[in-house]
């Protein structure tokens, strides 16, 4: 007797809703058991990374701040990858962002007005966008993989990070600490409830997802990538160009991650650090796919491992859990959901002996 994976007609919709729950649920339960063998309290880790963060108030204006970019990088990749356009270095682009918008930043650091913010904004979704185009012109012109493109260019951003802040643009009076000027009040981004450290970033982060589900829903932007990424044939026949499709989709997604950083460095950071690069491209794979590629639900994802990375700063606390404890839990249910897939799209099934398999 064997068990063979057998091809669904039809994938099942109430399958793919329910496993990324089950994949949650699950990495839960598994993360428990595995830190438990490793010596720590492992019910505590999964109390203090998925629970305590929800039912601390205080704690929710952190869970914003941390799926705003989060969200944002995950719904260009969501376009991205819908396309069938594997964008691996989205990391890289949200450097880049960060890099090209401060420098528009530097340049008007003397002066006011309310024309300096969006310049910054746009200036960083620019750069983020044209450091993406470098592998989709490889991709269309000679046919090199995205994948390691994309990756590949990610390690050269935090080199052009480094040389700028340690260099060129180092703060005179940043007494010897590699990090650039502070952002004036025109070029920060304002705080949008009183007392709290929730900036303008976590609204536009809605905006963007919604923008996107509309393009998605009702627009033949939204149909042409969905068609180039499933039947690229058909999609030829239909008058979809492939290529138009990856300029398009590594655009966007290098866009958005720019735009993304820009709007990290004038919150959360005020101005651009070597600690800059935070790893929420490489994160936002996780949301994208977690959110099943589908703009609303990445919100919800953003904010599912949002949870993981607030609990995960609780529970060093408060259990002493390693923060690398949180990249376990993430890699858990990445490596989970994409496991569950084969639920979505194959069904198991016992051939007897001497049976002939369908």
């Amino acid at each position: 007797m064997q068990l063979r994976l057998e091809k669904r007609s039809q994938p099942s919709q109430l399958l793919r809703v329910v496993t990324p729950i089950a994949a949650v649920l699950l990495t839960m339960v598994l993360g428990a058991i595995v830190f438990t063998l490793l010596g720590y309290d492992g019910v505590g880790a999964v109390r203090e990374i998925f629970i305590s963060p929800l039912v601390n108030s205080y704690k929710w204006q952190d869970l914003a701040v941390k799926a705003a970019p989060l969200i944002i990088i995950a719904v260009g990749l969501a376009i991205s990858y819908r396309a069938n356009v594997w964008n691996i270095g989205a990391e890289g682009q949200y450097i880049i962002g960060a890099v090209v918008g401060t420098g528009v930043g530097l340049a008007t650091n003397s002066m006011t007005g309310w024309w300096i913010m969006p310049l910054m904004m746009l200036a960083g979704a620019a750069g983020g966008a044209a450091y993406a185009a470098v592998p989709a012109f490889l991709r269309v012109r000679f046919r090199v993989n995205e994948i390691l493109t994309t990756l590949m260019l990610t390690y050269v951003s935090v080199y052009v990070l480094n040389y700028l802040v340690f260099g060129p643009w180092k703060s005179p009076t940043s007494m010897g600490q590699p990090q650039t000027v502070m952002f004036s009040a025109d070029q920060s981004l304002p705080y949008i409830i009183p007392g709290t450290i929730v900036q303008l970033n976590a609204p536009i982060a809605i905006v963007v997802a919604l923008v996107a589900w509309l393009l998605f829903s009702r627009f033949v932007f939204g149909f042409q990538i969905r068609v180039v990424g499933a039947a690229p044939h058909a999609a030829r026949y239909g008058g979809f160009s492939a290529d138009r499709t990856v300029w398009l989709a590594l655009l966007i997604s290098g866009g958005l991650a720019g735009f993304a950083g820009v709007l990290e460095a004038m919150g959360p950071f005020g101005r651009l650090v070597p600690q800059f690069p935070t790893n929420y491209g490489f994160t936002a794979i996780i949301v994208a796919f977690l959110g099943r590629l589908h703009p609303i639900g990445v919100i919800l994802a953003g904010l599912i491992v949002a949870l993981s990375f607030v609990g995960g700063e609780m529970a060093q606390i408060s259990i002493k859990l390693p923060f690398a404890a949180v990249g376990i839990f993430q890699a858990m249910m990445l490596f989970l959901l994409l496991a569950s897939d084969l639920l979505v799209r194959y069904r198991l099934r016992v051939v007897r002996p001497g049976e002939v398999p369908a």
